[in-house]
């Protein structure tokens, strides 16, 4: 079992679904104190049950947490793991006042979310953070963890970064301090565009696309790069690509997941956000396009 090296934190895990639900589970069983923010039906499941974990990288367990509608003291850290199509909503659940001497780390899908984030808690309050994994709330409360992985990547100056840096690895989940933000977020989106919208377009799997789709794969792929090395942010579609041959044949983006489900899609938040940053360079991407047109439709 991971075992924290420095004293007890205060975490607030905002939206404990299945990243956040995760999240929140193994900090809590390195020692520290977590609280999550969520509607009251969940607040109340795991005040009572805990959050249960099923996962290959990590067993499976059941840790305690605190658990809210809203943040009421201050933490030293704040995790915001909704959904971007609710992130506007669920930030009226973090008081500024109660994380202006911690950090925020945002951990969403896309690039745009982060103005709304340092507008209301402030540039230096916010550090721009990707997570690659693939887990799912299967119920309140209950997360399957499916990927032999889980590593995230903290962006900014490493004064402000590197403690969350240790606290996050003390816990076992792999995080590093990346000096460029851009660079981190568009190479997590040149990646999860393709991958979402074909996978959802198609409702296929990644192996099912990476076969059946492989042309509109590789196209997207190259889009992707074309916009994120435009944007400063430089990518290897072929690298990209054995990034996808590498990945279990099952499995799914997380907005395929969405849609199986009959929830809200983060198109806009993936594709749309490609979309705009393709347009502001001038770079067409056809297959994009398409691509967001018929998920839009």
């Amino acid at each position: 079992m991971p075992t924290t090296p420095h004293p007890r934190t205060s975490v607030a895990v905002l939206g404990p679904g299945g990243v956040g639900g995760l999240l929140a589970a193994l900090l809590s069983r390195a020692g520290h104190r977590v609280v999550c923010v969520a509607s009251a039906e969940t607040a109340h499941t795991l005040r009572r049950d805990g959050i249960r974990v099923h996962s290959g990288q990590f067993g499976d367990f059941t840790a305690r947490v605190e658990a809210d509608t809203e943040l009421r003291e201050p933490v030293d850290l704040c995790l915001v793991t909704v959904k971007h199509t609710a992130l506007d909503a669920a930030l009226e659940r973090i008081p500024p006042a109660l994380v202006a001497d911690g950090l925020v780390v945002p951990l969403l899908n896309g690039i745009e979310h982060l103005d709304a984030l340092r507008s209301r808690y402030g540039t230096r309050q916010v550090a721009a953070a990707v997570i690659r994994v693939e887990s799912t709330r299967t119920a309140p409360g209950i997360v399957e963890h499916g990927s032999p992985f889980t590593e995230i990547d903290l962006a900014g100056a490493p004064e402000r970064p590197a403690p969350v840096a240790a606290l996050l690895n003390g816990a076992g989940i792999r995080t590093r301090v990346v000096e460029d933000e851009t660079t981190a977020l568009w190479a997590k989106l040149a990646f999860l565009a393709p991958f979402a919208l074909l996978t959802t377009r198609y409702r296929l799997t990644i192996g099912e696309v990476r076969t059946a789709r492989r042309d509109e794969l590789t196209a997207l792929v190259a889009e992707a790069a074309e916009v994120s090395a435009a944007c400063g942010a430089p990518a290897d579609p072929e690298r990209t690509m054995a990034l996808y041959d590498a990945f279990a044949a099952g499995g799914k983006s997380s907005m395929l997941r969405d849609a199986e489900a009959g929830r809200p899609l983060e198109l806009d938040a993936i594709g749309g956000a490609l979309l705009r940053a393709a347009d502001r360079h001038g770079i067409p991407v056809p297959f994009a396009a398409r691509l967001v047109a018929d998920l839009s439709g």
